[in-house]
């Protein structure tokens, strides 16, 4: 019986150190999100959302680098009427 006993405080034990990690992961995650979100991963510098052809696009003022999110790309080259090239020229220093 005594087996039975330790065997199940063992499991629990077991459980109890996966339920930590897996908060302790999705802390960490949250923390680093807090961190990094909206700076720019040139530079590090605030990064700034512009609107181009109804696509929001983040934009570094520091180093003039230019983030799409997944799809906005695609979205902006599909554009027939515009193409890539309005966008890049958006964007250019003067």
């Amino acid at each position: 019986m005594a087996t039975n006993e330790d065997e199940y405080f063992a499991r629990e034990e077991r459980h109890r150190k996966q339920k930590e990690e897996i908060t302790r992961t999705k802390q960490e995650r949250e923390e680093l999100r807090e961190l990094h979100f909206m700076k720019c991963p040139k530079c590090g510098s605030d990064l700034e959302t512009k609107l181009h052809e109804a696509v929001e696009i983040d934009v570094c003022q520091e180093c003039g680098g230019v983030w799409l999110d997944a799809g906005e790309l695609e979205m902006l080259a599909g554009k027939e009427s515009t193409g890539l090239k309005t966008f890049f020229d958006f964007f250019k220093r003067d």
